[in-house]
């Protein structure tokens, strides 16, 4: 007997001036099943699920919820007819509580609130879902993984049939993560139908009952639970093989590069950011700090960089006590930084690839022509780099704000990096990147670590903190929990670690 279709998606064609997003594609969701959509950055998977979740019109095709043509004109048709979408960026207000934000804006919701019944009500339902939630909890004093069930709630108390999660494990913990995918089995099994987007081949593997794959907005195949392989999709997403292994050639040097000794700092609210934080990184090491967002990753990263105050210890690159120093004065010291915000802090979006290359540069003589820059030798400097490190763009003269999240990562690896410097700190490096691009940045950070570079990597991905690192530490509440040699850890220590548990590896330095 076949399975009910809760949603079919015949046909959708989307555009937008100079590209079409979607092309003609076919997309349905069973009931009772997890199915997950994959694909490239641009490939198109978020403005499908736009179209379904009512954001955007499609400009061709048709839509069937339950059978029945549906023409969703705004996100409330969508609800109104059983789609509901978690987004990435949770649309929480902090200053309510958990009820106040299920209910807000919702259908039915009368003049005169019993809060006691709704409670209740939202206490039930959580209950059956194994959506664990103080229901009269404001919302700022929860967790990540608590306010990402608080969005769940909202749309199950909304009635919906069909849950769509963007990316819904990037803020989560290896135990977090599990216990969403047993909640999400749990809905696939009283009869809804779950839309997954992730670009997590081994979550793909570890949930899905089917997944679609989409290639520059056209969906290249859909493929069931039994079918389903890393390597097959791999190149289903990008049309050619990835190699997932990554090879460490030379073991790390006994030279300290950086040596942080009982370092402490403020947060931006004053209170403590990093509480003694002790630990070394070597030439020809990748140190990898792992830890859910907000637990002191990127106060370290601004305290090592210098754009963050020293409240207490030391902070030394080759032995030199650089605490205290400007930004300028420790990238003069052969420090080097790919912050997370890659358009914004790394890049200044409106400038072009050749004043973004040379922005730390500029100074030198080579650069210069009396008070003025050089142009030609900037310009030549650009596309020397450019075409080294395969940066695809427009033009050099174009703003780089136009380019595609993984060149834009490249062309700022392309100008850290051949600053020569003995210290790289990379934070979150392929975060929104897509296979391919996250792929050339690993192999990037490889080459350099066998060049004798010594990398401080900081990311919320244990995948690739894994993959690449010789050691890793665990940051927790601002404090350093743990260092692990990447050999013997494993991903369940790390997550005890992340989430404060006193187990605790080696914290030599």
């Amino acid at each position: 007997m076949s399975v009910p279709l809760l949603v079919e998606m015949v046909g959708i064609t989307k555009k937008f001036p100079g590209v079409t997003a979607n092309d003609r594609v076919d997309f349905n969701v069973r009931e009772g099943e997890i199915h997950v959509l994959l694909g490239e950055n641009g490939s198109g998977k978020s403005t499908l699920m736009s179209v379904l979740s009512g954001l955007y019109r499609p400009d061709e095709g048709e839509i069937l919820i339950n059978g029945r043509k549906r023409n969703l004109r705004s996100p409330r048709d969508a609800i109104k007819t059983g789609i509901g979408m978690v987004h990435q960026h949770f649309k929480l207000i902090e200053s309510f509580s958990v009820a106040e934000n299920v209910i807000l804006g919702g259908d039915g919701t009368p003049l005169v609130l019993n809060k006691k019944d709704i409670e209740n009500n939202l206490a039930q339902l959580s209950e059956r879902y194994g959506l664990s939630i103080n229901i009269s909890a404001m919302v700022w004093q929860l967790s990540v993984g608590e306010k990402q069930r608080v969005e769940i709630i909202k749309m199950l108390y909304r009635g919906s049939q069909v849950l769509v999660l963007d990316e819904p494990t990037a803020i989560l913990t290896p135990r977090e993560a599990e216990e969403l995918f047993e909640n999400l089995r749990r809905m696939a099994a009283a009869g809804r139908g779950i839309v997954l987007i992730t670009h997590k081949l081994n979550e793909v593997i570890a949930i899905a009952d089917r997944v679609t794959v989409l290639r520059r907005g056209k969906a290249v195949a859909t493929l069931d639970k039994k079918e389903i392989n890393r390597r097959d999709l791999a190149w289903l997403m990008v049309g050619q093989d990835v190699v997932f292994q990554s090879r460490k050639k030379n073991p790390p040097g006994s030279e300290k590069v950086l040596e942080l000794q009982n370092v402490n700092c403020h947060s931006d609210l004053g209170l403590s950011g990093l509480t003694d934080i002790n630990f070394s990184v070597y030439k020809g090491e990748i140190f990898g700090i792992a830890g859910v967002a907000g637990n002191g990753q990127r106060e370290l990263a601004e305290v090592v960089t210098g754009l963050r105050p020293v409240n207490g210890g030391k902070l030394l690159i080759n032995g030199k006590d650089v605490t205290g120093l400007s930004p300028r004065r420790i990238m003069d010291h052969g420090v080097a930084h790919v912050p997370e915000d890659r358009l914004g802090t790394g890049l200044i979006p409106n400038l072009n690839a050749i004043d973004n290359l040379i922005i730390k540069d500029y100074r030198r003589e080579l650069l210069r022509r009396g008070p003025l820059i050089n142009r030609r030798t900037a310009r030549i400097n650009a596309q020397r780099l450019t075409d080294r490190f395969e940066v695809s763009l427009r033009s050099l003269e174009a703003p780089v704000k136009l380019m595609s999240g993984g060149n834009l990562q490249r062309l700022l690896l392309a100008r850290e990096i051949t600053s020569q410097p003995h210290l790289l700190i990379a934070v979150y490096p392929v975060r929104g990147l897509d296979i391919k691009a996250t792929k050339a940045v690993h192999d990037l950070l490889l080459e350099q670590r066998e060049q004798g570079m010594a990398i401080l990597l900081i990311s919320e991905d244990l995948e690739e903190i894994f993959k690449l690192s010789d050691r890793i530490g665990v940051l927790c509440g601002g404090r350093l929990a743990g260092i692990i040699p990447a050999e013997a850890a494993d991903v369940e220590e790390i997550g005890l670690l992340m989430m404060g548990s006193d187990k605790a590896g080696d914290t030599a330095s």
